[in-house]
C-alpha cells in the first residue's frame, strides 16, 4: 500500500513540476493542441500509479517526451504563423455589421444558438448590439459592441458616438503580418515610413503595431512603453 502511496506523490509531484514548465496558460483557456497534450498527460499520469508493475520511470519518460514537444510545437508557432494556423488554427468572425455570417458557422461546425449562447456569457443578448463578434481559436468568444452599447453607454450620455472598429495588427513580435496589410491597404514601406516616424529602427524591434480604419496606430517596442500615433484613416490615399 505504501508503495501505491510513494509513486502516487511522485506522479503527482512530477506532473506539476511539467504544468509549470509548460506555463500558466495551459491553467485557463488551452489552444487545441494543448488541450490534447492534457489529456494524454492525464491519461498517463494513471498509468504508474495504479499499476505497481509498470516501473515509475516508464510513466515519467512519456511524460517528459511529451513537454519537450509541447516546447518545440510552441517555438515552432512563433517561428512561423502558418504552422501555428495549422496547429492552432486561426480567429473567425463569426458577427460583422450586416449580422451573422452564416457561411462562418458552416465552416466552424456551430449554430446560431451556440452563437447565442457565446454573446449572452459576453453580456450581450441582442445581435444588433454587436459590431463585431469573434470565435477565438480555444473556442471563446470576443465581442466589440456598438459603440452606443458599449459598458459605458454614450447612448445614455446623448453623445454622437464614432462607430466602432478592430484594430489590424501590422507586426507581432517582430514580424510583419503581410496578409493583414493587404487588409490594412498599406505596404511595407508604409510601415517602414511610420517606424521611422516613431524612432523605430527595424521591423524585429517592434513587439506590437496595430491600426485601426481611424488611422490610429498602437506601437510598442519590446520592453518599453507604447506610443500612439495618427495617420490618415484607412481607405484614403496615403501620401
Amino acid at each position: 500500500m505504501l508503495t501505491i502511496v510513494f509513486r502516487a506523490v511522485i506522479i503527482y509531484a512530477v506532473v506539476l513540476c511539467l504544468y509549470r514548465l509548460m506555463g500558466k496558460r495551459q491553467l485557463g483557456e488551452m489552444q487545441p493542441f494543448e488541450l490534447v497534450l492534457t489529456l494524454i498527460i492525464a491519461d498517463l499520469a494513471t498509468i504508474p500509479m495504479a499499476e505497481v508493475s509498470v516501473p515509475v520511470l516508464h510513466g515519467i519518460v512519456p511524460l517528459l517526451t511529451l513537454v519537450v514537444m509541447h516546447y518545440f510545437l510552441t517555438i515552432f508557432s512563433k517561428l512561423s504563423s502558418k504552422f501555428s494556423s495549422f496547429l492552432s488554427g486561426k480567429p473567425v468572425i463569426v458577427i460583422n455589421p450586416e449580422g451573422i455570417d452564416y457561411k462562418a458557422l458552416k465552416n466552424l461546425d456551430i449554430s446560431v444558438d451556440d452563437v447565442f449562447e457565446a454573446i449572452r456569457g459576453c453580456g450581450y443578448f441582442k445581435i444588433e448590439q454587436i459590431q463585431y463578434a469573434i470565435m477565438e481559436t480555444n473556442g471563446k468568444m470576443s465581442v466589440l459592441p456598438k459603440s452606443s452599447f458599449a459598458p459605458v453607454t454614450v447612448q445614455d450620455l446623448n453623445l454622437q458616438a464614432e462607430k466602432s472598429t478592430i484594430p489590424i495588427t501590422i507586426i507581432s513580435e517582430g514580424k510583419i503580418n503581410k496578409d493583414n496589410l493587404k487588409n490594412a491597404k498599406i505596404d511595407e514601406m508604409k510601415v517602414q515610413e511610420i517606424l521611422k516616424k516613431a524612432g523605430v529602427k527595424k521591423v524585429k524591434d517592434v513587439l506590437l503595431m496595430t491600426i485601426d480604419k481611424a488611422g490610429t496606430i498602437y506601437l510598442q517596442k519590446f520592453h518599453e512603453k507604447y506610443q500612439t500615433l495618427q495617420i490618415k484613416p484607412l481607405g484614403q490615399v496615403q501620401e
